[in-house]
């Protein structure tokens, strides 16, 4: 490690190898603590290449727990957090939407390390089991349309990273993994990025994957669709810039989407919006989102016309459905 950091600490790039080769040294505890973070604090103060987020990603694949979810067409909807701007869970609720109208939904998720409350915090608070027994999630996927694959049974070999990624408790190279480390390899995705920079190296990574994919930033800082500025698309169909108002959407206020200061708080707003209390504006970003996620199954359809599939996955109970059946 002694090298690789003073390779770093000299500005210059690792190799796809050499990133490849650390990470997975650091998996299997070669690494202590003060070595694992200072390695960590050092892509806090320089950007990642595309290189060097290439060979983590294809060590975190190699070490994690494989699922074959193969007989399913899944997607995933996970962004990378670390965005600082504490919304309610919007990619989860965006996945029981998407679940309720008819779409496999196989969710990577974790707890929130940047944020008050991650995916994985809300649902463990609602009730929600985590397992890596494939038949369960299987099971889950077909009775439901929906599994949460919980990062850390699914990734054991950085079981020693998560406490000082905690203690660090600022967005981390791992927050740009999660997104890109999904067990399942699912054949679509959509996913939120807290930089424009990093849409386009997880388009250089998506493209050769055979995906339908979708990555979304928008503009003034948010890892998803916030309906608070325009949003920067990227997909295997191409780029585009989206004002919200172009695909029928409303412009919101940051304050209308913001998550609550507690787990408890967070997982009250999901509940109330999975019953149809939710407000217009915690709707509308949740439309605007399902529906571009259904139109990665739909590419055909109009946007508009997948958000019809989500208001009705979300106003007939199918969305509050698929959460209930997967608590049971």
């Amino acid at each position: 490690m002694k090298t690789i950091l003073n390779q770093l600490f000299q500005q210059q790039k690792l190799s796809e190898q050499q990133a490849y080769s650390v990470l997975t040294k650091i998996g299997n505890g070669e690494y202590n603590a003060a070595q694992i973070a200072s390695f960590l604090t050092v892509y806090l103060m320089r950007n990642i290449s595309v290189e060097e987020l290439k060979g983590f990603q294809t060590a975190l694949l190699d070490l994690c727990v494989k699922m074959d979810f193969s007989e399913f067409n899944t997607i995933d909807l996970c962004g990378t957090g670390g965005d600082g701007k504490d919304t309610f869970n919007i990619s989860t609720l965006t996945s029981f939407v998407v679940a309720g109208a008819g779409y496999k939904v196989a969710k990577h998720g974790n707890y929130g390390v940047s944020s008050s409350c991650g995916s994985s915090n809300v649902l463990e608070f609602l009730g929600y089991k985590f397992t890596n027994d494939e038949a369960v999630l299987k099971r889950q996927l077909d009775q439901a349309n929906f599994c949460m694959m919980h990062a850390p049974l699914f990734h054991p070999a950085m079981a020693n990273v998560g406490p000082i990624r905690k203690e660090l408790g600022v967005k981390t190279f791992f927050n740009m993994l999660g997104p890109i480390v999904n067990p399942s390899k699912p054949q679509n995705q959509m996913v939120g990025v807290f930089s424009l920079e990093l849409a386009r190296i997880y388009n250089y990574l998506l493209q050769d994957t055979g995906k339908n994919y979708k990555v979304v930033h928008s503009l003034d800082g948010y890892d998803e669709i916030s309906l608070t500025s325009p949003i920067k698309m990227i997909s295997n169909k191409g780029e585009e810039l989206i004002e919200p108002k172009t695909t029928g959407f409303k412009t919101l206020d940051a304050t209308s989407i913001y998550g609550g200061k507690s787990v408890e708080e967070a997982a009250k707003i999901f509940v109330a919006i999975l019953e149809n209390e939710g407000t217009v504006a915690q709707n509308e970003v949740i439309m605007a989102n399902s529906a571009f996620a259904i139109h990665c199954f739909e590419p055909n359809k109009s946007i508009q016309e997948c958000k019809a599939l989500a208001l009705e996955s979300l106003q007939s109970g199918a969305a509050l459905k698929t959460l209930k059946t997967v608590l049971q």
